[in-house]
């Protein structure tokens, strides 16, 4: 028989269920391990399932529900940027973030573009890691604009159309435009150049609340999950270019 003394108020939220869930996708034992030691250490994180390829990064998404993963680019069976297309394909709401080992790594920029919300080198400093988490858990993007233009830079000549196509918007994702105001097309531009909400709102002599309410609106009109999504966006449209 459970002691009332020690059970939760009536209508108390259990503190469990308040921590972020984390599923951890590597094909290294080890380094699972390691992930899991940082993490299972901090009072609002909690790893709930481990994978070692992609198609296990599906499934385990599928049954565990988790609110980030984890995950490697490079593993067999199923690579990670396959199993970021087909998770968020799924309409799954958990966040992703790529390990990867080079920090211009053409799979972290295939991940990117398939939906996941940034990248970490897989040598980060533990509180990089734990910060990461926590960002992308609320809804923001782990790696800044600036960081993802550079990587999308280095790629981009991979993009359909690449960078040799006429200047001017087009590609198949270019009609989706249509549907902003010239304000918020203003707004996506700016957020694709890398600057952050403060220093846009200073640009173009706004509130910073009325930056963070334009780029919800573009989110929620373009159907993108972040901003490192809007920064893809912007490239695929050809409404940024390349750099050199």
């Amino acid at each position: 028989m459970s002691d009332p003394a020690k059970a939760p108020p009536s209508g108390a939220a259990d503190p469990s269920a308040m921590k972020t869930s984390i599923l951890l996708i590597d094909d290294q034992p080890m380094l699972r391990l390691g992930y899991r030691m940082v993490l299972d250490a901090q009072p609002d994180l909690t790893v709930v399932g481990e994978g070692g390829n992609g198609l296990e990064a599906i499934a385990l998404t599928t049954e565990l529900r988790p609110d980030v993963v984890l995950m490697d680019v490079r593993m067999p069976d199923l690579d990670g940027v396959q199993a970021t297309e087909r998770i968020v394909a799924s309409g799954s709401e958990a966040r992703i973030i790529i390990l990867t080992t080079f920090d211009l790594d053409e799979y972290a920029y295939g991940a990117l573009r398939a939906g996941a919300s940034g990248f970490l080198l897989k040598d980060a400093p533990p509180p990089d890691l734990l910060s990461a988490i926590r960002a992308v858990a609320t809804g923001d993007a782990v790696v800044a604009p600036s960081v993802t233009r550079r990587l999308l830079s280095q790629f981009a000549h991979r993009l359909p159309g690449g960078p040799e196509k006429p200047d001017g918007p087009d590609g198949p994702d270019s009609s989706r435009l249509d549907s902003l105001t010239p304000r918020e097309r203003e707004l996506l531009i700016e957020v694709a150049h890398g600057l952050s909400n403060a220093e846009i709102a200073e640009r173009l002599v706004v509130s910073e609340a009325t930056v963070k309410t334009h780029v919800g609106r573009i989110l929620g009109k373009l159907e993108l999950r972040d901003r490192v999504q809007i920064v893809v966006f912007a490239y695929e449209t050809g409404l940024v270019r390349p750099s050199g």
